[in-house]
């Protein structure tokens, strides 16, 4: 199995704290590695090559693969054998993400699906997410076009801008600023939302300083023209404001 084909596992960078295992586009669309070969290989070179213990918790960055609900059962007995529960499969595949949600996994896809003409004007639609590997530090800065997957925390003093959506893996601390090219439609979300400071398009709020909901991610969008913190949403693409807002309201 060449290099290019191993999965890269991205540990959390705080205590129970989940991670990601990120998998490579295959090569063919009948490759003779599977997804499954893969997540064991790189538990076993987890194993073999690190004493930092497995993240509790793991996401899935399944990329092109196609995965049926056999497949993903497979994945998560193997990351069960090694004390690590799948909890999300992030994928371009509508096939895979069905099956995932037919487990009990939560859902995201790199592009916004649907039709344009149901999607809500703005830059977010055609870029789809971009994906950040690690965690953002004081001093780092990251803009894209379109929305963006930090699969890490965003510390003090780091800052996120997004024509789209901001979804953070982790703790967002630092500052964070959705839809910075007028969407008003876009989100913050994060495991825990307790940023500097929120923009979403032109509005700006503080952070919460209450502690997090223990166990509970959170999500920050436009309602009325007024930011507002909400339970987040398990699914991507995330719904309209208002569908979220009767929903949580």
């Amino acid at each position: 199995m060449s290099a290019a084909m191993n999965a890269v596992l991205v540990p959390p960078d705080w205590d129970g704290a989940p991670g990601w295992l990120v998998l490579p586009s295959p090569t063919t669309p009948e490759s003779a590695v599977t997804a499954v070969d893969l997540v064991q290989r790189a538990l076993d070179e987890a194993s073999l090559l690190t004493d930092r213990p497995l993240p509790r918790a793991l996401g899935l960055a399944a990329a092109g693969w196609r995965l049926g609900v056999r497949q993903l059962r497979a994945v998560m007995e193997r990351l069960a054998g090694s004390g690590v529960t799948l909890v999300a499969l992030c994928s371009d595949d509508a096939h895979s993400r069905v099956a995932a949600a037919a487990v009990g996994l939560s859902t995201c896809a790199p592009l916004a699906q649907g039709p344009a003409g149901d999607r809500p004007p703005g830059p977010a639609n055609d870029p789809g997410l971009a994906l950040q590997r690690g965690t953002l530090r004081a001093g780092d800065h990251l803009e894209v076009e379109g929305s963006v997957l930090v699969l890490g925390d965003v510390n003090p003093g780091a800052c996120v801008r997004a024509g789209g959506h901001v979804l953070v893996w982790g703790r967002l601390r630092g500052t964070a600023h959705a839809g910075c090219r007028g969407d008003t439609e876009a989100r913050i979300v994060a495991l825990q939302l307790r940023p500097l400071q929120l923009r979403i398009a032109d509005v700006v709020a503080r952070g919460p300083e209450d502690s997090p909901p223990a166990g509970m991610a959170e999500q920050a969008s436009l309602v009325h023209g007024v930011i507002r913190l909400d339970p987040a949403q398990p699914f991507w693409p995330l719904a309209s404001t208002e569908s979220a807002a009767a929903a949580t309201g």
